[in-house]
């Protein structure tokens, strides 16, 4: 690359252009919007203007989610006390099982259901009739047989807005026979561009039908030093790493949104001094109103990799009392030798080793730091379904000349690949394979390929070993891969 052109700069802008011109000209204008490389502005801080959030090109292979899957698979699936019944046809239900590694404590089937999938198996006469009497007579059988579940949801998936039935009017219906919570979500597929419209209207229906609709929870008393986890997932035992550092330095986590969570955590969440958004663009829409409504002001956080675990920690801090202060100057002490130790074992073997990422939610930027902190260079870096303000909160964690893609299609993510041959890519499971067999080592960083956690100082340790075998795997050195085969 250096011996091409004069910068990483010069060559991305000019990958750019190549991939481009295997499209027909209206397509390549369109996705020229999406492309780009961040530069360095007046103030140092790298810049970028990338178009984000419009609907993909029909035809052209994306690798985005639907508004069933952002809400579904997101946010409200990890709910471990409530039933969520996928309403409508099996495919979607059966795609939403336990894809996300969302880990939770209790006894499934009995008091806990993450790993369990409710469907109302939509057939061709309930496209005919509509599938409101379904959804009533699978509401009853539900409470029969699960008695211990604290509520239900209805996920709608496509057919459900197509033929126009009145779930709301269901779920008011139902909640009243069974005394408990029914709740619907119109996140039919169909809805907005991508996966992140079924996150807000996620985040809606719990401002809606959750949030100051229940009984004050008995028996719980609001403290000084209470915060709300929101937009933790518990993807392998994330949120648990994350809640440890919370509670050494003397907080105490009285709600997870959404991992390991249950009902009543969502209803007492307002209830909070701080919430604390680890995935922004899932959960930036509850937070905003929570501050508007009760009060309760947000902040990002970044447990990923120590620099970031540190500057979070502090950050965390100053929101509370000099006691708090000094106990989270103490988990940094505590915690520093671990992490210089892990630094120390793995920095040699993946020193200037180049990363390119290609993700949802947050981690195209949050897990920069995590890299860095090992001695790696994140050369490009791009989000499947962001908004404008991810991307400039992408710009103060990359450098100049990175290159940065939205949407990015299955055929510029090969050729980005084959051309930049980065040390490893991190991206998700539809990407793996294809990867893979071009002799390019890869992690899958939407639920950590079976590994985890990832946040903390031990989830870095994890993260670490993680990317030490992927990178110097020796199984790389065995084989080559058809590009380089036929050079």
């Amino acid at each position: 690359m250096s011996f091409e052109y004069s910068s990483d700069k010069d060559f991305h802008e000019h990958l750019i252009e190549e991939v481009l011109e295997a499209y027909p000209e209206k397509s390549a204008k369109r996705r020229r919007k999406h492309l780009n490389v961040a530069s360095a502005g007046e103030d140092g801080a790298s810049e970028c203007s990338v178009k984000s959030n419009v609907k993909s090109i029909p035809g052209v292979m994306t690798i985005r989610g639907c508004a069933y899957a952002g809400s579904k698979g997101v946010v409200w699936g990890p709910v471990k006390d409530m039933v969520h019944i996928s309403h409508g046809p099996v495919g979607c239900g059966m795609y939403s099982w336990a894809q996300r590694r969302n880990y939770y404590t209790g006894l499934t089937g009995v008091d806990t259901f993450g790993t369990m999938q409710f469907t109302s198996d939509f057939q061709e006469r309930d496209i005919v009739f509509g599938g409101d009497k379904k959804l009533k007579i699978i509401i009853d059988e539900i409470e029969a047989l699960f008695p211990l579940a604290n509520g239900i949801s209805v996920q709608s998936e496509c057919p459900v807005g197509l033929i126009g039935d009145d779930i709301e009017a269901v779920s008011r219906e139902k909640a009243k026979d069974i005394g408990k919570p029914v709740i619907p979500v119109r996140c039919e597929g169909f809805r907005g561009v991508s996966q992140s419209l079924g996150h807000h209207i996620a985040n809606d229906v719990i401002r809606d039908w959750v949030l100051d609709k229940g009984e004050p929870e008995a028996g719980f008393e609001p403290g000084p030093y209470d915060v709300v986890v929101i937009g933790d997932y518990n993807i392998g035992g994330d949120a648990w790493s994350s809640r440890r550092l919370l509670e050494e330095m003397g907080l105490r986590v009285i709600a997870q949104w959404t991992g390991d969570s249950t009902l009543a955590e969502l209803e007492r969440a307002p209830q909070g001094k701080l919430n604390l958004i680890h995935c922004y663009r899932s959960m930036n829409y509850i937070a905003r109103h929570m501050e508007e409504k009760h009060n309760v002001p947000w902040m990002e956080f970044n447990f990923f990799g120590p620099s970031r675990i540190e500057m979070s920690l502090r950050a965390i801090a100053e929101r509370f009392d000099d006691t708090i202060k000094a106990n989270a100057e103490k988990v940094i002490a505590k915690y520093k030798p671990l992490a210089e130790a892990v630094i120390a074992k793995y920095k040699p073997r993946l020193q200037g080793k180049k990363v390119l990422l290609y993700v949802g939610g947050l981690r195209p930027r949050h897990m920069i730091n995590a890299y860095e902190d090992l001695g790696m260079e994140i050369v490009a870096t791009g989000y499947e379904f962001a908004h404008k303000d991810d991307y400039q909160r992408t710009m103060s964690y990359v450098k100049d000349g990175t290159l940065i893609f939205d949407d990015v299609t299955g055929y510029e993510l090969e050729k980005f690949i084959e051309r930049i041959r980065p040390d490893l890519v991190g991206s998700g499971i539809k990407e793996k394979y294809s990867t893979q067999k071009m002799g390019v080592p890869f992690r899958q960083v939407h639920s950590w390929d079976y590994s985890g956690p990832y946040h903390g100082y031990d989830g870095f340790a994890i993260f670490a070993r993680d990317m030490d075998m992927a990178v110097n795997n020796p199984v790389w050195s065995l084989f080559k891969a058809p590009a380089s085969a036929a050079a």
